[in-house]
């Protein structure tokens, strides 16, 4: 009879539970960043689980335009044609409910009677690095490296807001990539053929998630 040796099998289990430890602590770390900006945890669940739902509906904002790709295979001996869909559309849990937090936070902001100048700059400085920094790539979309947003509206928001940190960070890091990556490049990509959403995956950046890292890293900060 093989036995497996209690020290072992305990290396097993917590190797087994490793992910699912971290998905606690990473899911912790969103609360308490959450927290910083005055949402219970409880609310913060409800604002991931929209988020997520959300991020299956895109609102166009154009018309649908059907059109026909040509597409070459092995080595282009071999060609297909198939019907494409042609519209910009915005995502609802990407950008909409992000943008919504964003200026709620903003109110927040200004209830509390902090300043709102350090944001208002915060969000102006992302703009112009968001800018900078994306690019526009045929058959993507918009590409922004992923952790210059969240480092960055970070980083600016311990600079210019010490006192509230989480709410700048959250707030520039949203709004000053929406409008520096997607919003001033979306000219770049008007004659770009496909299913174009802001915020959604695979084609503009998860806005959602440059505020969800702000937090994280604002939560790591508290």
């Amino acid at each position: 009879m093989f036995f497996i040796p209690g020290a072992i099998l305990t290396f097993i289990l917590f190797l087994l539970f490793l992910p699912f430890l971290f998905a606690l602590g990473y899911l912790n770390i969103i609360v308490i960043g959450f927290e910083a900006l005055g949402i219970s945890s409880r609310a913060t669940l409800i604002i991931l689980t929209s988020i997520l739902v959300g991020s299956l509906i895109n609102i166009p904002l154009t018309k649908k335009k059907m059109f026909l790709v040509q597409e070459s295979r092995f080595f282009g001996f071999f060609k297909s044609q198939k019907m494409a869909v042609h519209c910009l559309a915005v995502n609802l849990g990407g950008a909409i409910i992000p943008c919504l937090l964003s200026f709620y936070f903003l109110f927040v902001a200004q209830t509390k009677g902090f300043d709102l100048k350090p944001i208002f700059i915060a969000t102006l400085l992302m703009t112009i690095l968001s800018k900078v920094f994306s690019k526009v790539v045929p058959g993507k979309g918009i590409v922004l490296p992923f952790f210059i947003p969240p480092v960055f509206s970070a980083i600016l928001a311990l600079i210019l807001a010490p006192g509230y940190v989480a709410f700048c960070a959250f707030i520039s890091g949203v709004l000053g990539t929406l409008i520096g990556a997607d919003i001033l490049n979306i000219w770049k990509i008007r004659n770009f053929q496909g299913y174009l959403s802001i915020g959604g995956a695979g084609v503009f950046d998860g806005i959602f998630l440059v505020g969800i890292m702000s937090v994280l890293i604002s939560g790591l900060l508290v």
